[in-house]
């Protein structure tokens, strides 16, 4: 629980330092390209009064400062236009590639849609028919300093995708860890009773040679030196090894029969020939186990029918268990594996969890809830490759 919480307070923080980032970037740049903005007005200011003069010279004017202003401007770009709106002339827009006529049209264009901006400044003329605007636009400095707070929020939300996902990667290596070592220590803590079982078991054979429950007694201590060799195999690698299909569906039936309500049926589905998968059969036999246990607590006290379907294709292997419980709500499909999640009043919720566990990470398989209908029940699928 403090891991989580952890986890969540360092998302947060996370979220909110992008959030300030993010927003004093965005306030500092609107400072920035608004007086960069006005800047670049008081120049074209300055470039339309040039253009003025050099309107109103006559054959003694001195032009010199007039064209030097004029050619001075590299990076704003600038259309004029006549009272009707024609382009007359530009500078700093491409307009490389096209015709003379498709040139002006577009110039005209361009100049219309900055005056509307009112981006403009007004050349008076002699007469109102020789009025002319200096239409220009944004440079392309003020277009990228505008565009950086959104590159840099960019940036900084990668930044936070990335770090939440070392936070979780983190969080879950934590987790293998406890799982092994968890796994691990209650095999090391069963088999030293097992062992003392093993042994009064041939002690008591040997001294009740007849006696009926023993072989009942001596299969349940066979079955507990089963479980401990499962949990000492989680963190390990077991090497998958070609095994039958239909003998790991047999070994979980004879096993759920003898352990469920007669008001259970167990059906078994399975294909004339034998399917042989590569498998470490006594950790697969643990997923079906603890998918038709929980076939049978979601079917109650009530009983019902699980069934255990296995087909193939020409890739796969294909395994279904289903039950005619009471099945799961839309809200909990997507959680029914997370560890901890449980709908029994008793219970850890580690079941499915270590199934998908051992299908994914150590089968290199697929398992999730095929169909699921509220008082119909439920179908898990599993995929192995062939």
């Amino acid at each position: 629980m403090q891991w989580t919480d952890r986890i969540r307070q360092v998302k947060i923080l996370l979220v909110l330092a992008a959030v300030i980032i993010a927003v004093a970037s965005l306030v500092v740049s609107q400072y920035l390209v608004r007086d960069l903005s006005e800047e670049e007005r008081n120049k074209m200011g300055v470039w339309a009064e040039a253009m003025h003069a050099l309107n109103q010279a006559d054959e003694n004017t001195d032009l010199g400062l007039v064209l030097k202003v004029i050619d001075e401007n590299n990076t704003i770009p600038v259309v004029v236009l006549d009272n009707d709106n024609n382009a007359l002339i530009y500078r700093n827009v491409e307009v490389e590639g096209k015709t003379y006529e498709d040139s002006m049209a577009y110039l005209a264009t361009l100049g219309r849609r900055m005056k509307a901006s009112e981006q403009f400044i007004t050349i008076s003329g002699d007469t109102t028919t020789d009025t002319q605007y200096v239409c220009y636009d944004d440079s392309v400095m003020i277009k990228r300093l505008s565009m950086w707070p959104y590159v840099q929020l960019g940036i900084v939300m990668i930044f936070v995708v990335i770090a939440i996902f070392a936070l979780l990667t983190s969080k879950r290596a934590e987790q293998n860890k406890v799982w092994v070592g968890l796994s691990k220590e209650t095999a090391h803590q069963l088999g030293t009773p097992i062992s003392s079982l093993m042994a009064w078991t041939e002690v008591l054979k040997e001294t009740y040679p007849d006696d009926e429950l023993l072989p009942e007694m001596d299969k349940d201590v066979k079955r507990l030196q089963l479980i401990a060799d499962r949990f000492s195999k989680i963190g390990s690698l077991p090497e998958p090894v070609p095994s039958s299909l239909n003998e790991v569906m047999d070994h979980v039936i004879d096993y759920m029969d003898r352990r469920t309500s007669k008001k259970v049926e167990m059906v078994k589905d399975l294909p004339e020939e034998d399917i042989i998968v590569p498998i470490n059969a006594s950790l697969f036999e643990w997923v079906i186990e603890n998918l038709s246990k929980n076939a049978v607590d979601a079917m109650g006290a009530e009983g019902g029918r699980i069934t255990l379907h296995v087909e193939e294709n020409a890739k796969q292997a294909i395994i279904e268990v289903s039950d005619t419980g009471k099945g799961i709500r839309k809200k909990d499909l997507s959680n029914v594996f997370r560890p901890g999640f449980t709908t029994k009043k008793r219970g850890w919720g580690l079941g499915l969890s270590l199934a998908k566990r051992i299908v994914e990470e150590y089968h290199h398989g697929k398992i999730f809830v095929k169909n699921s209908e509220l008082g119909k029940g439920t179908t898990f699928r599993i995929e192995l490759e062939k």
